[in-house]
């Protein structure tokens, strides 16, 4: 009998509906062919907690826990231990899987196309001692073309060990630092009368640092105050504005060439409140186009989300992950990846459809939508793991979903549509202007084709909506009237708080705030630090712990994240730490390290902050 094991029931799904049904059981089906699928539901199993590879001697606390004590750091296991997760659900679907081996002569890990997958199928094989020929499914994708083309194209498993030894690495690393130091710093900060839960994390301690780093940018900025001009330009009865630009030599500006200099700014006031006639010195009027925005991966829809309607990072995820689970509404949400497999073109008009049927309100915008129309989203060589989140060809009243799930369905939907509408297309304008020795530029859109920002128009909070003014035709060398000037004290403003959905897009981008040129590389190819599946439940974590709180849409360090960060290393805080072990970690994928390598100085790391301490 031959097994397949898939990372989550909606894989197996697809594997079945491909495969054939002969009868279902309680946890597997038996396909055509003598074969059987069963599923996981992410990892089932899970590092064992640091009590089991403490002396029996060690004592306890009140809730049977062994005690805390810095005679017992470091921590480091000899033999790894993996226990079934503290779930009856887990538990039971552990036992079917460990029956079906038993009579398996060959077993297909259906995990998903990463090192995450790779390993929490292999993890369960190992834990069950299976050794018997193992083969490897590899699909980006749930549609029945990507699932036959997989199923033609088993690979040996053991082609793949390296990915699973990776994901085995960072998930041990993980728990060395977690473990060891959380302790270390615990213990080390408190006392008797006063104890401080100091937790540490190579994703959390330095997720928690971007915040506290943002709040005192905020807190030290000092304002600067500069000056700008605005002028009313006519010509032929049509008045348009335009902006002062100072010239090269213009005194009193700083480094981003704004006017800082008050009593510059008043001469340059006198002079420009009565120019008179000007002329056009250049006029330009070039044809743009605006491709159709790509479909949501799960940091642009917790950003999107986050803006619009104050949603936190987790909630976004769950209100994703009902959609894809409960009312397979949506496809798979935690995904970095925005292109779409193109197996699943065909699929477009079912899914517009379904689309219309589920939100009458979109139903006009469907109509619009021309399901022949191939936008760049479409591309198999830029799917990752998974492919963009969109909607299926499932069907719900409406009724059926809350206001919140409404609300995150519709931006799912409303980006797919937007797939199937013109490209947007338009007149970008540029004007030059001389009055008197002074120079004025203005510019401005006109919208030839407005193509799929059609779905954004009644959407008062869009960024798409544009403000860019629509200019007249001129000619160079063209007369103008100067009409008015509009002089404006501003202030430099210093940066926005992160929102969750902000902090989300900052923890995917950590490379922009890393100098050095070798870690930036590392850390922009892996997308940051964090997952699309953890990054909320990092965030989520941090203020459970009391270290981040929200305010509104928000987040905020707490008194006590500030000082943990004080108490802790750089080294943990700086997400080169990531860069470190992703650089490491590709080596141990490839074959050119083993695990050990790639563990031993992250040890040595530990002992020497203990021996710090």
């Amino acid at each position: 009998m031959r097994l397949f094991i898939a990372e989550k029931p909606s894989v197996a799904k697809a594997i079945i509906a491909e495969l054939g049904t002969v009868k279902r059981f309680n946890g597997y089906v038996e396909c055509k062919g003598n074969i059987c699928v069963t599923w996981c539901f992410g990892h089932l199993l899970e590092q064992a907690e640091p009590d089991y590879y403490l002396p029996e001697d060690v004592p306890t606390t009140p809730k049977g826990k062994k005690r805390w004590r810095m005679e017992d750091l470091p921590i480091f296991p000899d033999n790894w231990k993996l226990l079934p997760k503290n779930d009856k659900g887990v538990k039971n679907q552990l036992k079917i899987i460990k029956t079906l081996l038993s009579k398996a002569d060959t077993v297909v890990n259906c995990g998903d196309p990463d090192r995450e997958g790779q390993l929490l199928v292999d993890e369960i094989l190992e834990f069950y001692r299976y050794r018997k020929p193992s083969l490897r499914f590899w699909a980006s994708a749930q549609d029945s073309t990507s699932i036959k083309k997989a199923l033609q194209s088993l690979k040996p498993n053991s082609q793949f060990k390296g990915m699973a030894q990776a994901a085995l690495g960072r998930s041990r690393a993980d728990w060395l630092i977690g473990m060891n130091l959380t302790r270390l710093f615990t213990l080390k900060h408190s006392t008797p009368s006063e104890k401080t839960l100091i937790a540490v994390g190579r994703v959390q301690t330095p997720t928690l640092a971007l915040v506290a780093a943002r709040d005192q940018l905020i807190k030290n900025f000092k304002p600067i105050p500069f000056y700008s001009f605005n002028a009313v330009i006519t010509h032929e009865g049509i008045n348009f504005s335009a902006q002062w630009e100072p010239k090269p030599d213009q005194q009193g500006l700083d480094a981003q060439k704004r006017l800082i200099d008050s009593s510059e700014a008043q001469k340059i006031l006198s002079k420009l409140q009565s120019l008179g006639s000007g002329k056009v010195l250049s006029f330009t009027q070039l044809p743009k186009k605006a491709l159709q925005p790509k479909p949501y991966s799960l940091a642009d829809i917790q950003l999107d989300a986050s803006n619009r309607y104050g949603f936190s990072a987790e909630e976004t995820l769950n209100i994703c992950q009902a959609l894809y689970e409960k009312y397979k509404l949506a496809s798979y949400p935690r995904s970095d990846c925005q292109y779409l497999p193109e197996s699943q073109f065909s699929d477009a008009k079912a899914v517009l459809d379904a689309i219309a049927a589920t939100s009458p309100n979109l139903a006009e915008l469907v109509r619009q939508a021309n399901p022949k129309i191939r936008s760049e989203a479409w591309n198999d060589k830029k799917i990752s793991a998974h492919h963009g989140i969109i909607p299926t060809r499932q069907r719900a009243a409406v009724s059926e979903l809350n206001p919140e799930e409404q609300k995150i369905y519709n931006l799912i939907a409303k980006r797919y549509i937007c797939q199937f509408l013109p490209v947007h297309e338009y007149l970008e304008t540029k004007i030059v202007l001389a009055f008197n020795g002074e120079s004025f530029k203005s510019t401005g859109k006109t919208t030839k084709i407005e193509g799929w920002k059609a779905v954004y128009l009644k959407d008062q909070n869009s960024e798409e909506k544009t403000t860019l003014q629509n200019l007249p035709i001129l000619q160079e060398g063209s007369s103008v009237e100067f009409k008015e000037i509009r002089a404006e004290n501003k202030k430099t403003t210093p940066p926005n708080s992160f929102t969750e959905g902000t902090l989300i897009s900052a923890m995917e981008k950590i490379h922009t705030v890393v100098k050095d040129p070798e870690f930036k590389k590392f850390l922009k190819e892996t997308d940051g630090i964090g997952t699309p599946a953890t990054r909320a439940a990092i965030i989520s974590e941090l203020k459970r712990k009391g270290y981040l709180e929200v305010k509104g849409k928000k987040i905020h360090a707490t008194e006590l994240g500030f000082r943990l960060l004080g108490l802790v290393p750089n080294s943990v805080k700086n997400p080169i730490l990531t860069a470190m072990f992703e650089r490491k970690l590709k080596e141990v994928e490839s074959g050119k390290t083993d695990l050990e390598s790639f563990m031993a100085p992250l040890k040595k790391m530990i002992q020497d902050e203990i021996e710090k301490a």
